[in-house]
């Protein structure tokens, strides 16, 4: 940790690292000395670092900061974050420090620079002391619970008509239950503009005017978030399959339904030519057809699945189950869903699984609190509260998009969640960022990429023409035009003069 540095934020630099959040929404004290003077002894923590677990690496050190439940008050309650950090072995390269964000909402990242140690290229690593944490009301930091039950786990539910009832019940109690265990003290305020606060308070704390950062899935739209709340702040930015930042909520859960649409129809023409392996058809036509018989049988009576995937063996599936697991098969490895599809047609008809009882698990219950937490919270206005537009919109969008669409627009959880502490954020700004894209992603589908693009003016796309999966940099698989790209803009800070497209 740079010690000049760290004094001059501690003394009185501090004042420029929350004036811009200041600046754009957060709600002040009586005066912006007042806000300074109680933000000031968060930004100025000096953390106890200490070997993570006793068998983690030497290197691997964790410590734990303080930082506001509400920045409007932050004299007022306080939350407790985990946080992480490898530094680099070559000290007369150190550039900065690299945080990052896998995604979720609700995936821990304490244990990221273990994972970027092993997996980013040495000339990266040189660089960056490697930085992790875990989100506040995540695993180690202030974790939420909501105490659910394992029937409660499931984020998205088939539309049934005769099931409506009861999944309007269900989501009910989920939010109930939340609420009782968060308290409207708490809920409010675990959402991503206060994380992106938390990520500036952690800047501070490390001694950083500014702070690199590669977050993938919603830690993009959380990197992208923190470049409008802090322009200034962000150094060498890169966000891998972003979401659409405007509709941030049940706008991003539906585009997964019209994003598997044209992944559908493409996997159907592909199966289509290899009709004397799977004999699903002969023409895109025919093997969509063959796909909707087989979901139509298992609706009427369940399959019980016994193939290679051990996830799914020995389960009872309906057509939704079928639905719901093939749907990011479709994107991702197309022979695999014809493969499946294949054996499931042979499959026997069997009883219905029992529904799953009992409470869930610790870390499970954590998880799907912190995620409804966030998509609902953030977003709260884009969740109607009538049950009524949750059936409408099942209705017409299962039979628009009848892969997922039903699944993407029924109700959940936000219809009856608490209110946000505030408005979703607007990202609309010129902060240099490189962003990465698959062409076939199941989870933020390329429109959704190219939405963030267009949000960033400053930013330039690395588009994988014929890539499949969610996550690109960094993963197993990741085209060397990819890792090249954004090892060289980490490295040199130099973005691509263009957009690049690798194949």
């Amino acid at each position: 940790m740079r010690t000049a540095l760290k004094a001059a934020l501690a003394a009185g630099g501090l004042l420029a690292a929350f004036c811009v959040p200041a600046a754009q929404g957060v709600d002040r004290p009586a005066t912006a000395s007042d806000h300074a003077s109680a933000l000031s002894r968060y930004y100025g923590q000096r953390p106890a670092w200490r070997r993570c677990e006793p068998h983690s690496p030497a290197s691997y050190r964790c410590a734990t900061i303080t930082v506001p439940l509400d920045y409007a008050r932050p004299e007022g309650r306080t939350l407790k974050l985990r946080i992480s950090r490898i530094r680099t072995s070559v000290p007369a390269k150190r550039r900065g420090v690299l945080l990052s964000n896998p995604g979720g909402p609700g995936t821990a990242a304490l244990g990221d620079p273990l994972q970027m140690r092993d997996t980013l290229a040495r000339s990266v690593l040189d660089r960056y002391d490697l930085i992790g944490f875990d989100p506040r009301g995540l695993a180690t930091s202030s974790p939420l619970r909501c105490g659910l039950t394992e029937d409660e786990l499931a984020p998205y539910r088939p539309y049934r008509a005769a099931a409506f009832a009861e999944d309007t019940a269900r989501a009910r109690a989920v939010a109930t239950k939340c609420a009782a265990r968060g308290g409207a003290r708490l809920l409010p305020y675990i959402n991503t503009r206060n994380t992106a606060r938390d990520m500036d308070v952690l800047r501070g704390v490390l001694g950083e005017r500014r702070i690199s950062y590669v977050g993938w899935s919603y830690g993009a739209y959380l990197g992208s978030v923190y470049t409008q709340m802090f322009p200034a702040r962000g150094d060498r930015v890169v966000l891998d399959s972003s979401p659409d930042p405007g509709p941030f909520g049940r706008g991003t859960v539906r585009a997964m339904a019209t994003g598997a649409e044209p992944a559908f129809r493409d996997w159907s023409r592909r199966i289509a030519r290899k009709d004397g392996t799977y004999h699903l058809g002969d023409t895109p036509a025919k093997v969509r057809a063959a796909f909707f018989r087989l979901v139509a049988r298992a609706d009427r009576t369940p399959l019980r699945y016994e193939g290679a995937d051990e996830e799914q063996r020995g389960r009872a599936l309906t057509g939704a189950d079928i639905r719901e697991w093939l749907r990011p098969e479709f994107f991702t490895d197309p022979e695999l869903a014809a493969r499946e599809i294949v054996a499931l047609r042979k499959a026997r008809a069997t009883r219905p699984d029992p529904a799953p009882t009992g409470p869930a698990e610790a870390t499970d219950d954590n998880v799907t609190a912190l995620n409804w937490a966030v998509v609902c919270g953030d977003a709260s206005a884009s969740w109607p509260g009538d049950p009524a537009r949750y059936r409408h919109d099942a209705v017409r969008d299962g039979a628009r998009y009848p892969v997922y669409g039903d699944f993407a627009s029924n109700i959940t959880p936000c219809a009856f969640w608490p209110r946000g502490s505030e408005p979703a954020t607007r990202v609309d700004n010129r902060v240099p960022a490189l962003l990465v894209h698959n062409q076939w992603d199941s989870q933020t589908p390329l429109p959704e990429g190219r939405a963030m693009h267009r949000a960033l003016h400053g930013s330039r796309l690395v588009y994988v023409a014929g890539g499949r999966g969610h996550a690109v940099y960094g993963f197993p698989g990741a085209p060397t035009c990819v890792t090249r790209t954004v090892d060289t803009y980490l490295t040199g800070g130099r973005l691509p003069a263009r957009d690049v497209t690798c194949r």
